[in-house]
């Protein structure tokens, strides 16, 4: 009888476990003219880089655009306001959510005008890449100043907030850097395997691309030693990665569009969706938004609950 219990137990807490961590079961694509690409979620809408323009959607359609030259790489929301490298300009946008007006050009200079980068918020402060040659910029949304410039690693473009620290990579040198922003220097770094790029902090660690071998590495960030990796594919070029929900999600370009990884065991616990080339990806809480510039498309993957089991 004992067992009996044991196994209706387990049972029971596979069945919670699925229903509190399931996976994206439906895709609502919208048709988006241009090259959308790079995203960033507010509330129940998101925000997207286009050709020339940054624009909002909702799952009903656009809602908003802001006119910039060239808008570029991942984008962050704080203190009110969007915020967007411009690779043309060199500068940092600051964009009211309410009126989707632009606030400020902020000239920061942008470190890769390709496009690959990311603009984050943390420790009161937005930072972005600003120079190849390695420099951060630390803007303080106040006064939409720089008021602090932090040497890093030559080719250091990517960049994440998490555990009071900003992590930055370089895929040049392959490392990963922790950046203390009481003194706005690096404290840490870690190598890397091939071409690292794009990373995330959440789920208990960092987590970086490197996508010229394919895999994920996790990074632990009270020692900043790599803590494991997962091989995901023959490379993870050009894809985005985000956390939430008990998961790590990783956009990627070859086999599928999107996966879905388990923080503790590194197992893969889905391939979403079919190939359909580069694009982003951010969790929604309630879902997830990806991006498929190749194809002229955003798709909202809402997280609903486990199919119920069939019976005899």
């Amino acid at each position: 009888m004992a067992w009996m219990l044991m196994f209706a137990a387990l049972l029971a807490s596979s069945a919670a476990a699925e229903a509190t961590d399931p996976l994206p079961r439906e895709e609502q694509v919208l048709s988006v003219p241009g090259f959308a690409d790079f995203l960033a979620v507010d509330g129940d809408s998101v925000w997207a880089t286009n050709r020339g323009r940054v624009e909002r959607w909702s799952r009903s359609g656009k809602l908003a655009e802001v006119v910039l030259a060239h808008p570029c790489g991942a984008m962050t929301i704080t203190a009110g306001s969007l915020w967007v490298a411009d690779c043309k300009d060199a500068t940092l946008n600051r964009i009211d959510l309410k009126t989707a007006k632009l606030l400020a050009a902020i000239p920061t200079g942008i470190a890769n005008p390709k496009g690959e980068l990311n603009v984050v918020a943390g420790a009161g402060s937005i930072w972005v890449a600003s120079d190849a040659g390695g420099k951060l910029a630390r803007v303080d949304p106040a006064s939409n100043r720089v008021v602090a410039s932090i040497a890093v690693d030559p080719g250091t473009f990517f960049l994440t907030f998490g555990f009071g620290s900003v992590w930055a990579v370089s895929s040049d040198a392959q490392t990963v850097q922790q950046v203390d922003p009481a003194t706005n220097q690096v404290v840490r770094r870690t190598g890397l395997g091939k071409q690292p790029g794009f990373l995330a902090a959440g789920e208990g660690a960092v987590w970086v691309q490197e996508q010229g071998d394919g895999t994920l590495a996790r990074i632990d960030p009270a020692s900043g030693a790599v803590s494991g990796r997962v091989k995901v594919g023959a490379d993870l070029l050009y894809g985005d990665i985000d956390t939430g929900n008990g998961a790590v999600w990783l956009r990627t370009t070859a086999d599928q569009t999107f996966v879905k990884i388990d923080p503790q065991s590194l197992a893969i616990l889905g391939r979403l969706g079919t190939a359909s080339g580069s694009g982003a990806l951010r969790f929604a809480g309630n879902g997830l938004w990806t991006s498929a510039h190749d194809v002229h498309t955003l798709s909202w993957w809402s997280l609903g609950p486990a199919p119920a089991a069939k019976t005899r």
